[in-house]
This record gives structure tokens, C-alpha cells and sequence, in this order.
């Protein structure tokens, strides 16, 4: 098997600490840049799984890369530079405690809620009537507070949102204006490539009292995609959507007895699967972006991504 890089331990100058996610390892610089290594862990219903996936991090952190630099116009983000191709460098911003999703179609964990009888999400109401796979009138935002690892994202509204004082009025308001107009763009450039971006998360931050975007963007493990192509004979016919988007693995996780419920065992990861899911990734990438997905070498990861870091802070300090 390709080598997965599942952690990272790394020690650069100005270091002030590491924040190690379900996916991602941040290093703070000096409070005043983060280095962010995206490793090749997976995670599902918020569990991070046993096995890492050779090329993710690479896939995930050149996908997010493009669309932070194409969509720079919108709204601020935290990308200095991407020095590696597993590795984006950036300013420090505070990020607001909520991650604002975009929905544009009543699908996955929506569609789920829904079949079980739920008529509104994050306070936005749903109405009567409506099928898997259905386009909303217009997208919707449903927020959900940002969670420790091993634990769910939970559900919010707006007006909740506000009263509790996670976020005030008026940054909310700018944040769902930002995230409206992100997903706009999203959904242009994936028509470009053929493909409907049905939904999505994004991150902010603040820097020095202007709201940034941070985090990823448009990849596929915080957005959905379904092939226009299909899409609506498919739904006329009530059938699945082709998908473009990690909803694969939850499928196979379920279809395994796993949601990441106490008590339940992650299924056994062979080689095979895990294979499997790193071509998944890398056709995602080609499919996302139209351009081929160049396998970087794997040999010596850790040492290719110090390297290359070293020498941008080394740029910036």
C-alpha cells in the first residue's frame, strides 16, 4: 500500500501550539500564521476511521486551495500561500463557534431528518410533500456549532444563534450573505464541470475586525456533488443520485451496521477498500477541478512537507 500520513509531530520556529482535527493538524505560528498539514485521515458521523487514505489530504488540500483563490473577490480568506501539496499557509483569525451549511437539495442527513418526520431544519421550515433529492426553492442556511472530536455537530438556529451570543446580529447576517454568495459561485464553476453543487459547509474567522473565510472550501469532504447529467430523469424515477462527494463511505459504513451510534465497531478497513477510496478521491479531484490529478511522491512525505515549510516561514518570519 501507498503511505497515508495519519499524524504529524512536527516542530517549526515560532511554534505556539497544535490543534489536531478530524483531518487536519494546525500549527500556530507566532499567534499570527497557521500552518495547515491535511493529513490523509478520513472521518464519518464525526468518528475519525482507523486507516488513513493515500493522496486525501493531497486531493482535499489542492481542491480547497483553487477555490480559495478563485473566490478571493467574495470574501477574504486566510490563504497566504500552499507550499506543499498536503500543506496551506495562512493568517490566524478567530473563528466563529457555528459552521454555516449551505442546502440547495433535500439530501443525506436533511433527507434522513426529514423521512423521520421533521418539517423544519436549524428553524428554517420544510414543507410537505417534498422527495429525496429535491431542490429546495432557493438555497437554505442551516447552521450547526462546531464540535470537539468525538462529538456530533449540533444543529442551531439563527435566533438561537444570536440570543445565546454565539455570534452578534450583525456578523450573522454578514456571514450568511458571504456563505449565500460563496455558494453561488460554487455552483456556477461546478456547472462549468458539469456537476450540481447540492450542498456544503464553510468556516469564518475574524482578523483584526474583518470577517475572513478559513478552513476548506468546496472539497469533497464538506460538499456534496451530484452529476447534472441524469440528475433529473433520476428523480423522476425516484432513483439515486450520482454522486460526487464522501457519502460513499457512509453508505458503506451503514451498510456495515456503523453511524457512529455508542457501542458500534468500525467496520475492518481492508487494503482493498481503502485503495478504493483513494481512486474515489483522486477522480473526485479531476471531476471538481478538470485537471489530472498528479500523484505527488510519497516516499518521504514528512520530510517534503518540513522542508517546503521551513522554507516559507522562513519567507514570512
Amino acid at each position: 500500500m501507498t503511505k497515508a500520513i495519519v499524524k504529524t509531530d512536527f516542530q517549526f520556529a515560532g511554534q505556539k501550539g497544535l490543534y489536531e482535527g478530524k483531518v487536519r493538524d494546525v500549527y500556530n505560528i507566532d499567534d499570527k500564521y497557521l500552518v495547515m498539514i491535511v493529513s490523509d485521515r478520513i472521518s464519518a458521523f464525526d468518528v475519525v476511521l482507523p486507516k488513513g487514505i493515500p493522496f486525501k489530504g493531497q486531493v482535499l488540500n489542492q481542491i480547497a486551495s483553487k477555490f480559495l483563490d478563485a473566490t478571493s473577490d467574495i470574501c477574504p480568506n486566510w490563504k497566504i500561500a500552499s507550499p506543499d501539496p498536503m500543506v496551506t499557509v495562512g493568517y490566524r483569525c478567530e473563528p466563529f463557534p457555528v459552521e454555516m451549511i449551505v442546502r440547495a437539495y433535500l439530501t443525506g442527513s436533511s433527507w434522513r431528518d426529514y423521512k423521520a418526520g421533521a418539517r423544519e431544519i436549524c428553524g428554517v421550515p420544510i414543507p410537505d410533500g417534498m422527495r429525496e433529492h429535491q431542490r429546495f426553492d432557493h438555497p437554505i442556511v442551516t447552521p450547526t456549532t462546531k464540535a470537539e472530536i468525538g462529538s456530533h455537530d449540533q444543529n442551531i438556529s439563527k435566533q438561537e444563534i444570536i440570543e445565546r451570543g454565539l455570534v452578534s446580529k450583525e456578523d450573522y447576517e454578514k456571514l450568511e450573505q458571504y456563505a449565500l454568495a460563496l455558494f453561488e459561485r460554487g455552483s456556477k464553476m461546478a456547472a462549468e464541470r458539469g456537476l450540481i453543487l447540492v450542498d456544503t459547509k464553510y468556516e469564518f474567522g475574524k482578523k483584526d475586525g474583518e470577517i475572513y473565510l478559513i478552513d476548506e472550501i468546496h472539497t469533497p469532504d464538506s460538499s456534496r456533488y451530484f452529476y447534472a447529467d441524469g440528475y433529473e430523469e433520476r428523480f423522476a424515477a425516484g432513483q439515486p443520485q450520482r454522486q460526487l462527494s464522501k457519502e460513499f463511505v457512509r453508505e458503506w459504513l451503514m451498510e456495515h451496521g456503523f453511524q457512529g451510534k455508542p457501542g458500534q465497531t468500525v467496520p475492518e478497513m481492508t487494503d482493498e477498500f481503502v485503495a478504493s477510496v483513494s481512486d474515489r478521491y483522486i477522480e473526485l479531484y479531476e471531476n471538481i477541478t478538470g485537471e489530472e490529478f498528479v500523484r505527488d511522491e510519497t516516499d518521504n512525505i514528512t520530510d517534503r512537507i518540513e522542508n517546503n515549510v521551513k522554507n516559507m516561514l522562513a519567507r514570512l518570519r
